[in-house]
């Protein structure tokens, strides 16, 4: 066994059950971390590919909603 997996373990057996509790949300904490550290990187091609393919609706549902507000703000004048 290594010194420091050794030394951890006689540490272990003087903490508190409080102390154990917060010391188990560290561990879980660094397995986290280390789980985000391989995430899949971002393709930039891909994000614009897809960014470009969805401009254009959402162009057209802006404009269309602008379209809508434009009107309830013409309804509201004439009351």
């Amino acid at each position: 066994m290594s010194t420091t997996k050794e030394k951890l373990l006689d540490e272990l057996e003087t903490l508190s059950e409080e102390e154990l509790e917060q010391l188990t949300e560290f561990v879980e904490f660094l397995k986290f971390q280390g789980r985000r550290r391989y995430a899949p990187e971002i393709n930039e091609a891909e994000l614009a590919a897809l960014y470009a393919e969805f401009a254009a609706e959402d162009r057209d549902l802006a404009e269309a909603g602008m379209a809508d507000y434009a009107r309830g703000l013409k309804q509201e004048d004439v009351r």
